[in-house]
């Protein structure tokens, strides 16, 4: 599911990732999605000869899209709706090629359940723009025989898309009718081209007919794009008013999923869904009593619309983030729907996202969310509760520097260390993550310090310079970069105040930064924990010195930063 990007680097340094929303599989990706090659295959085959793919994650609990699960687990689904390409090329009265790479080429048999336009779209969409793809990296090889005859493919299934949706949908407008016949018409004329291709042996002739097959497919994949944006606009308006006119709780239940499963096939159906009132007629359920059991669902579609700029701004002109306010602040509604709107607010407030540091709204009921989403913190009963709620507040701290003055008078360190302790909260990196870049974020308020060694948050911060992760995936491996890189920025402005760089010095800091410095394995070769542990050191060195040897003040702090730096960042470590 796409949801929002929150602070992904150093709280020092601003965003770089996606934080939580990875623990969450609310972000993420994988190489078979297919919702954002769809409608912007006309510009991705600009590129061509190669045309290149874009790039999602679903939510526990919610239905997987077919193109949203693991490459086995579609493949397996997709064995019962393929079929052989000898059938095809039969049909064409083509040879069946004998190239190596023939018997992997797959065409879809069958089709989506009959009367579902989106479903068609997407199915034969994400086929046609990898045969799109797939005969601009044949063009680059020069192989012509296989551009020929997926060339045939394509059109075929260009043909059928065209006829099936015109049989499940309503009467097509003009502009369809008029893109349609562009389509068909550009199809006809590659297929035509790249069998005369076959025909030619002299190279410079191929050379200039590749130019012209080149050009020929980069104005079908705009055409097809074209095409399946304004169909799937028009899918859109449909859910869309049908949400909007529903007093139905069945009806705006499946509705708002079927709009829900469309936000997580990219960021241009995110566009198009905001601009045709998607925003507008989801809060409009959220301001409806009768509709309350359905809030959570429509507040996690909102989350995931505002990963764009149109969603944005067209949650300030319906005063959404008046709304928000009023949900989060209200006990009545349940922990799973204040939860969600947290992640609302966590995505419009994110770093990551510059458009969303234009949202003027937000600071007249600033006081009331902080307060809100700490309390929240504070009473969460899961982990994921816990995430949703601290990712807004880490991501409110980048938004206004007041929000940190706020924390400190909530009593917010107290809430998050004690968090800390709690497993059933705090149990993955992408949780500290949060945690210690709200902690980085305030301690460069003279009060943080004394509440932090009040509270024993010291050994909780040097602890994770530790962090280390469970699964070595990526994304989890990323997250523990950002926990120490954090960790050490947070240390380094404590140290300020004697008390907390001599309390740190005794909980073995020193030595645990000089090994983050001389081991790249430590720290995943992160150059950006190097920094911040260098910095870190040379602060605590300044209050204790004793604390390092010789040859460590001699290479890591007595140089210039950079020189450390160059030093620490060109260590090989001997596997003998």
């Amino acid at each position: 599911m796409r949801r929002p990007p929150v602070n992904g680097e150093a709280a020092n340094k601003g965003p770089g990732g996606w934080g939580p929303w990875e623990s969450r599989k609310l972000c993420c990706a994988g190489p078979d999605r297919c919702g954002q090659a769809l409608l912007q295959i006309g510009i991705n085959m600009m590129a061509l000869p190669g045309g290149r793919h874009l790039d999602s994650i679903p939510l526990p609990g919610q239905r997987l899209h077919l193109m949203q699960v693991d490459s086995v687990q579609r493949w397996m689904e997709d064995l019962k709706l393929m079929t052989e390409c000898e059938c095809m090329c039969v049909l064409q009265a083509k040879p069946i090629s004998l190239e190596e790479d023939a018997q992997g080429d797959l065409i879809l048999a069958g089709g989506p359940s009959p009367g579902d336009p989106l479903q068609l779209l997407l199915k034969r969409g994400w086929v046609i723009s990898t045969e799109l793809r797939r005969i601009g990296q044949k063009l680059a090889q020069d192989r012509w025989a296989r551009v020929h005859s997926m060339s045939v493919r394509l059109t075929c299934h260009a043909r059928s898309m065209v006829s099936e949706y015109s049989a499940v949908s309503r009467n097509s407008s003009q502009e369809m009718g008029q893109v349609e016949k562009l389509l068909m018409e550009k199809c006809s004329e590659l297929s035509a081209v790249t069998e005369r291709c076959l025909q030619v042996e002299n190279e410079h002739v191929l050379k200039s007919m590749k130019a012209c097959v080149s050009e020929t497919l980069s104005t079908l994949g705009q055409h097809f794009g074209h095409l399946l944006e304004l169909a799937l606009t028009r899918e859109v308006q449909a859910l869309v008013r049908k949400i909007d006119a529903s007093d139905n709780i069945y009806t705006t239940e499946s509705t708002t999923g079927n709009l829900f499963s469309l936000t997580q096939e990219g960021a241009p159906l995110c566009r198009i869904i905001a601009k045709e009132g998607g925003v507008v007629a989801l809060f409009k359920v959220c301001r409806q009593d009768n509709f309350r059991c359905l809030y959570p669902q429509a507040l996690r579609t909102l989350a995931s619309i505002c990963c764009v700029e149109e969603g944005v701004h067209q949650l300030e002109k319906v005063d959404g983030v008046l709304c928000l306010a009023d949900i989060l602040t209200d006990d009545s509604h349940s922990e799973a729907t204040r939860a969600e709107a947290a992640a609302v607010v966590a995505q419009v407030t994110s770093p990551h996202l510059p458009f969303t540091q234009h949202l003027s709204s937000f600071l007249e009921s600033m006081e009331e969310i902080v307060t809100a989403l700490v309390k929240l913190c504070q009473e969460a009963s899961s982990g994921e509760v816990f995430l949703l709620a601290s990712a807004a507040l880490a991501n409110i701290t980048f938004f206004d520097t007041m929000a940190c003055e706020m924390l400190l008078q909530l009593n917010a360190i107290r809430v998050l260390l004690e968090a800390c302790r709690d497993k059933q909260r705090v149990d993955t990196p992408y949780t500290r993550d949060q945690i210690v870049t709200i902690l980085a974020n305030m301690s460069v308020l003279e009060q943080c310090a004394s509440d932090i060694v009040q509270e024993n948050g010291v050994q909780l911060i040097v602890g994770m310079l530790s962090e280390k992760p469970r699964s070595g995936t990526p994304a989890e491996v990323a997250a523990c970069e950002r926990v120490q890189q954090k960790a050490a920025v947070t240390l380094a402005r404590l140290s300020r105040d004697p008390d907390v760089a001599r309390e740190a010095v005794r909980l073995s800091c020193m030595s645990r930064l000089i090994e983050l410095c001389r081991s790249p394995s430590e720290r995943n070769s992160s150059d950006a924990v190097l920094v911040a542990c260098l910095a870190a050191l040379r602060r605590l060195a300044g209050v204790c010195p004793e604390g390092l040897q010789d040859s460590d003040f001699q290479q890591l702090v007595q140089p210039r930063l950079v020189d450390s730096f160059l030093l620490c960042s060109n260590m090989e470590e001997s596997f003998v």
